[in-house]
């Protein structure tokens, strides 16, 4: 009989994190999260507030819809070009501007609303608020993992997505009570004084900065954000760690390559211009050409892409399952999404805990198979209370999904490329999204929901059970080795 601590029974590996304090006993990290808990409560306001003021100003469905897209052009435009901003310029000024300049813009509102209501301002100026939204999200995810400790990456990203969460559940509500004592215009200078206390409090947030050596492309790529995985253990991607007989191990035993696709694409940069049209193109390239050299983000990012196609649209068919085929009301509606929202929530909770038992292969794989079971069964049930729990369940595994994905990105790539990565990223899996959102909403009116639903769930089954033969089904930490 073997004797304790002698079975070769596997033990769970150390999750992200696992022996470090919490990020909640910094006080920095505190303040940035409630700085961004408190921007995305103004979000949650200017995102229900805008389409009411279209409303009330024209009376058009179709006008509301002009102004989202033409807001969603903008961000995907945004996207070509965020990533290189963000690696270029002083992170911490990038987020006091983008905070000022939407505080302007969507200030202008209310206050030309005084005097006068011209619809065309809400045209020029939300598109515009856009952009700089765009550069703020991409700036945002470069500076957690030079805000907290490598290892605590997955735990801050899941108190964001909570607080996410939770501002996304509670602001709609405040939104609406607000709209309707004092007018739209009121709810939307709401957001923009939300944007103005961020952009003070962002000035007393300590971001560690990107070392020269690292902006140079020195052999390597050494940074706390790029060369620290799961465990908090650093590798310098074969130049530490003991060489073992499949090569140059880190200190968790994976042979370790991200050093080597850092080194390759900072060659790269060094090589070509980053002025002009040109530029713009090579360096969203830069961040491209990472995810692709990656043998875990690159399979990653082509799953997440199919998987926006199919399931962009999923909300609108919530909609209108619950509207058209129930005959229910817009409050209905807001009970069954508010319960999605907190199905995230929920996710922020377990993710850490599931991945450090699991690893991030298993984890991500079985959170979006579990989610597109939940998509099918939207089209089985007239009953709202188990829609609400399908809602529920689909935005918890794809909350596990997405902070899993973010937090890889964070923790393999080097701190001087990640705002070009999460751009080239963002702009790429999520290209197909309006396209996919058009095919299925124009599939539920010739089919019906439940069929579509069916099928967009078996696809997304699928796809994501495809990811098992490739470096992402491999991937336990999320290191090159482990899917080379």
């Amino acid at each position: 009989m073997a004797r304790r601590g002698t079975s070769r029974r596997p033990q769970p590996t150390a999750g992200p994190g696992a022996g470090q304090p919490s990020p909640w006993s910094d006080p920095n990290y505190r303040l940035f999260l409630g700085l961004q808990g408190l921007s995305a409560l103004g979000d949650s306001f200017s995102h229900v507030a805008i389409p009411l003021l279209v409303l009330h100003q024209t009376g058009s469905v179709a006008q509301m819809g002009l102004v989202t897209g033409l807001t969603g052009v903008a961000s995907l435009a945004t996207g070509l070009f965020a990533g290189i901003v963000a690696d270029r310029v002083n992170r911490r000024r990038l987020l006091v501007v983008t905070d000022v300049a939407r505080c302007v813009l969507f200030g202008l509102i209310p206050l030309v609303w005084l005097f006068a209501t011209p619809i065309w301002l809400v045209y020029a100026v939300v598109p515009v608020a856009g952009v700089f939204a765009m550069l703020f999200q991409v700036t945002y995810v470069t500076v957690v993992p030079a805000i907290v400790a490598p290892g605590q990456i997955l735990k801050a990203n899941s108190h964001l997505y909570g607080t996410y969460a939770v501002a996304s559940a509670g602001g709609p509500m405040l939104a609406g009570l607000i709209a309707a004592a004092f007018g739209p215009a009121a709810a939307i200078g709401v957001d923009a004084g939300t944007f103005a206390v961020s952009a003070v409090g962002i000035l007393f947030v300590r971001i560690r900065t990107t070392r020269p050596s690292e902006a140079s492309g020195t052999v390597g790529m050494t940074s706390t954000a790029s060369t620290t995985g799961p465990t908090g253990t650093a590798s310098t991607s074969g130049t530490s760690g003991t060489t073992g007989p499949t090569g140059p191990t880190g200190p968790t035993g994976t042979t370790s390559t991200t050093g080597t696709v850092g080194a390759d694409v900072a060659a790269h940069e060094r090589s070509t211009p980053t002025t002009g049209l040109r530029g713009v193109r090579r360096e969203f390239l830069t961040g491209a050409r990472f995810l692709w050299r990656h043998p875990v983000l690159r399979p990653l990012t082509v799953l997440l892409g199919l998987l926006t196609f199919l399931t962009y649209g999923v909300t609108d068919v919530l909609i209108y399952r619950v509207r058209h085929d129930l005959g229910h009301g817009a409050g209905t509606v807001g009970y069954v999404l508010t319960a999605g929202t907190l199905g995230t929530l929920a996710a922020t909770f377990v993710v850490a805990r599931l991945r450090g038992r699991l690893g991030f292969g298993p984890s991500w794989i079985g959170a979006h198979t579990l989610s597109g079971v939940a998509l099918a069964g939207l089209g089985l049930t007239g009953s709202v209370p188990v829609l609400a729990v399908l809602a529920a369940c689909m935005l918890f595994c794809t909350g596990i999904g997405g902070i899993n994905s973010m937090s890889l990105r964070q923790e393999v790539t080097p701190g001087h490329l990640l705002g070009r990565v999460t751009s080239s990223f963002w702009t790429i899996h999520n290209a197909l999204g309006p396209v996919g959102a058009a095919a299925v909403t124009a599939a539920v009116a010739a089919w019906g929901v439940r069929r579509v639903c069916l099928v967009v769930g078996a696809c997304v089954v699928a796809v994501t059970l495809s990811g098992t033969l490739t470096g992402v089904g491999r991937a336990r930490t999320g290191r090159t080795g482990e899917a080379a």
